[in-house]
Formats: C-alpha cells, sequence, structure tokens
C-alpha cells in the first residue's frame, strides 16, 4: 500500500476555519461575507478531491502533528473511508453556501454572520474526523462538532430552540462524556494505543469476550450522533433550527459523523473478524433493523414536513449501519454508498422543505395542497429526491439498497431482507403523498400562516437562489444512479 506524507488533508480542515475568520471580519459587508464562504466551499471539495486519485489507487495519504501520549498522536489519515465521507461533506457544502445565501436574505434572518461562521467550522470538524488516523483526534473533532453546531440550533434564540438546543447538547455531549471516555481507557488500557488498524485495532488482543463487548457497546452509545434509537431523541429537537442547518444536521456533517465514527469502530477497532466471532455484528443487526421500522412508522404519523424529514433520517442513518455490521462485502459496499446516497436525497428534501417555508410559510404536508403548482422545481426535486429515499432506479438509494438487499442474502439473513423491504414501502407511504398532495389535490385559496407571515397563494413563487441548489442536488442523486464507479471504487476499497 502506498503511502504519501502531505499537508493537504491539514489545508482541507484549515480552509473553512480560516473562512470562519474572514467571515466573522466581513460582518457589516454582506455581499463579501457570503462570498468568502462560497469560495472557501469549492477550495474545500478542490483539495479533497485532488486526492482522489492515491486512495482510489488503493494509497493513503498520512500525517502526523504530534504526540499526547505514547501510542496517543494528533494525526491524519487520508483512506477510502475517510474520502468517502470527506468528498460528499465538501461537495455539498458548495450547495449549501449557495441555498444559506438566499434563505437566510429572504427570510432577513438575524445573526447571519454568526451562522455563517459557524457553518463554516462545523465543516472544518467533519473534515477533520473524517481524516483522523486514530480515536482521539476523531473524537476531538466529534466534540468540536457537536459545540459549533449548538449555536446553530439555538439559532432563532426562542424558547423552543432552547430546550431543543438543551436536549441536543445533553445527548451528544452527555453520551459521548459518559460512553466514549470509558471506551477509549479501556481501549488504551488493552492495547496501548488509539490508532485505527486495517484489520482492527483489538486484532490479537487477550481480552474477555465480555470486556470486548462492554467497550463496543460503549462506542456505539457514544457516537449518539448515529442516532440509533434509544439515543435519538436530540435529532426531531433539533428541528426548532433553520432549515440549513436542518439540512446539515440530517445530510452532510452530523449525523454522518455519528454513522461515519460507528464505521470505524467496526472496521478499524474491532475488525471484521471479532465482530463475527463475538456475534456483536448479528446483534447490531437487530438494533437498527428496530429503528429502521420504528422510525418509519413515526415518520409516516407526522404532518409536520420536516419533523417527518428527521424521523426518515434516522430510519436511513440505520441502513448504513445495517450494511456495515452484516459483515459481508457487498452489504459493506451497499452500507457505505448509502453515506452519499442518503446524503444528496436528504439534503434535497431539506432544501425543498426550506423553499417551501420561504416562499409560503407552509409547515405541514397538509398545507400543501396544490403547491406544486406554484412551486413546480421545487416540488419536482423534492419527487426526485424521494425516489432516492425509495430506492428507485435511477437515483443513488437504488445502487446503495440493491447492494443492502445482496448483502443481506449474501450473509444468509432473510430477516434483514424483510426489514428492508418492509422499510421501502413506509419509506414511498410517507413520501409519495407529500408530492401527490402538492401536484394533485386543490390548491386552498386564502392566505396561509400567521399574522405578518399570511401569504396569499398568488404571491407563492419560487426564489432563485434556494430553488437552484436544490434542483442541483437532486439532479446529482440521479448522476449518482447512472454513474457510482466513484463512491463504488472507494467503498470496496474498504472492505477486508
Amino acid at each position: 500500500m502506498e503511502v504519501v506524507h502531505s499537508i493537504k488533508p491539514i489545508l482541507a480542515i484549515a480552509v473553512s476555519l480560516l473562512a470562519a475568520g474572514a467571515i466573522l471580519g466581513f460582518r457589516d459587508r454582506a455581499n463579501l461575507r457570503d462570498s468568502v464562504s462560497l469560495i472557501a466551499a469549492v477550495v474545500k471539495f478542490l483539495i479533497i478531491i485532488s486526492m482522489a486519485p492515491i486512495v482510489l489507487g488503493g494509497g493513503t495519504i498520512e500525517i502526523t502533528l504530534f504526540e499526547i501520549l505514547p501510542g496517543v498522536e494528533f494525526a491524519f489519515r487520508v483512506d477510502a473511508l475517510g474520502m468517502v465521507f470527506a468528498t460528499i461533506s465538501s461537495m455539498l457544502w458548495i450547495a449549501a453556501a449557495v441555498y444559506c445565501i438566499g434563505y437566510m436574505r429572504s427570510l432577513k434572518e438575524h445573526a447571519q454572520t454568526r451562522f455563517f461562521a459557524a457553518f463554516a467550522v462545523s465543516l472544518s470538524a467533519a473534515v477533520g474526523g473524517a481524516f483522523a488516523a486514530n480515536l482521539f483526534t476523531l473524537v476531538i473533532f466529534y466534540e468540536v462538532l457537536s459545540l459549533v453546531t449548538y449555536s446553530l440550533v439555538y439559532h432563532r434564540e426562542n424558547e423552543d430552540s432552547w430546550h431543543g438546543s438543551r436536549r441536543y447538547l445533553v445527548y451528544l455531549v452527555g453520551a459521548s462524556k459518559t460512553f466514549l471516555l470509558a471506551g477509549l481507557a479501556l481501549t488504551y488500557q488493552l492495547t496501548g494505543t488509539l490508532d485505527f488498524m486495517p484489520s482492527g485495532l483489538f486484532d490479537g488482543v487477550a481480552a474477555s469476550p465480555l470486556l470486548l463487548s462492554v467497550v463496543y457497546f460503549c462506542y456505539l452509545a457514544g457516537f449518539a450522533k448515529a442516532a440509533i434509537m434509544p439515543m435519538h431523541a436530540w435529532l426531531p429537537a433539533a428541528m426548532v433550527a433553520p432549515t440549513p442547518v436542518s439540512a446539515l444536521l440530517h445530510a452532510v456533517a452530523v449525523v454522518k459523523m455519528g454513522v461515519f465514527c460507528v464505521l470505524r469502530v467496526v472496521f478499524h477497532v474491532m475488525g471484521v473478524g471479532l465482530m463475527d466471532d463475538l456475534g456483536l455484528g448479528i446483534a447490531t443487526a437487530y438494533l437498527v433493523s428496530f429503528t429502521i421500522i420504528t422510525a418509519s412508522i413515526y415518520a409516516l404519523t407526522r404532518d409536520d414536513l420536516k419533523a417527518r424529514l428527521a424521523y426518515s433520517t434516522i430510519s436511513q442513518l440505520s441502513y448504513i449501519i445495517l450494511g456495515a455490521v452484516l459483515l459481508t462485502p457487498t452489504a459493506i459496499v451497499g452500507g457505505v454508498v448509502h453515506i452519499a446516497a442518503h446524503a444528496l436525497s436528504k439534503i434535497t428534501l431539506f432544501f425543498c422543505a426550506g423553499s417551501i417555508y420561504c416562499a409560503s410559510r407552509r409547515k405541514n404536508v397538509s398545507e400543501l395542497a396544490g403547491i406544486g403548482r406554484r412551486l413546480p422545481w421545487t416540488m419536482a426535486a423534492f419527487f426526485i429526491a424521494s425516489l432516492g429515499m425509495i430506492g428507485v432506479p435511477p437515483t443513488g438509494g437504488f445502487i446503495s439498497k440493491w447492494y443492502l438487499v445482496l448483502g443481506s442474502v449474501e450473509a444468509g439473513e432473510l430477516v434483514f431482507l424483510a426489514v428492508l423491504l418492509v422499510s421501502t414501502v413506509l419509506n414511498a407511504a410517507y413520501f409519495l403523498p407529500v408530492t401527490y398532495t402538492a401536484f394533485f389535490e386543490k390548491e386552498k385559496t386564502g392566505p396561509v400562516g400567521d399574522g405578518p407571515d399570511k401569504i396569499h397563494p398568488d404571491d407563492i413563487r419560487e426564489i432563485p437562489l434556494v430553488t437552484i441548489p436544490l434542483v442541483v442536488t437532486a439532479l446529482l442523486s440521479v448522476v449518482l444512479g447512472i454513474f457510482p464507479d466513484y463512491f463504488l471504487t472507494l467503498a470496496r476499497g474498504i472492505v477486508p
């Protein structure tokens, strides 16, 4: 395996940190401030994608900054799994940067400078986690992401924001302090290092199965951003944030950091062989299957569009983990590719929800009758992204779900095949009625909304800076379904 020593991982992390400083410096010059966010997004993506040829060729890019303790370093390594997460997060930040400008300006939101600065730092934390070479570095960036996004969840500074952000912080920081620290301490005590290993950090370690299982479940509970039930309640509560933040939380950075960390533990801490020997893979598969079905049922009962999307996210995240813990090559590929497929479709859906709110002040599915004739681009993009979530070709969601279905058969676990099929039916049941309501039900007459937010149907129209990004991301979800080779090659590079 080729190992290249380069500062590019640090540059990729630093770009948005520098941008955050510039954004704060240009607080009184809105156009320049917003331009910095977009330029930084493009530069970050270009730096990350420039490292792809080495990783696609089976190599890694490494750099160590300093050592904390013997076997504990602050270091970075760009490998296939990290490249999947970094590519999709940096690519979608470009679309999110444009979308945020249109959204925040159309609603005349307050504290826009703080918003854009925190948004930039959160992407640095996400990429830092993607390129972490060990558990210590990963947990540092995991915690930074929790703290920075807290201000985004609390953005509106009202009572609902306070309650939602408090639950967000208690779950994410509380879980990490309680479980992650225990997992890190036990891991270091048993192995003398926290470095990720291709066959697993615990490979060949003399320890009881019970102790190793305790360590694993400490990590599973500690990485609460993965939203496995019952560690999921923070995610619907965070819907009090502005829609661009919801898109960040549910598609780009926060939840993907959670599942990414779980995948790191499965592949490079525990190792596929040990997971199989201890029966941890099958136990986790049943746990996430419960999450997949239960969250889908919750989504089916929610009239609030963002709440419906939130529970959909909880369900879809567990698809990724299910693919990993089935421990077969095909299932692993499906789980990893679903990181990208879900991100593209889900960010589109949240962008659409924000577009609907900006244009009409409508939040509930029951209020969307006929709105497709007023917002045709938005609702067409919503339909395409819905197909991605359901897994209909030619969207990227079909590719990942196809591999997950084949992987469950390959594992000889038909119960999980049934879970995938049932959840797909539930996906269709809570997504397709939204499109039907928007395009085929009779439009309601009279304004909708409260007080000064009332908007008459005749005044509802597309907002270009909001609509263009969601159309682009919807099309990208189709491009992924037609040309999946980039992410498939990276995913196959992860398989032991």
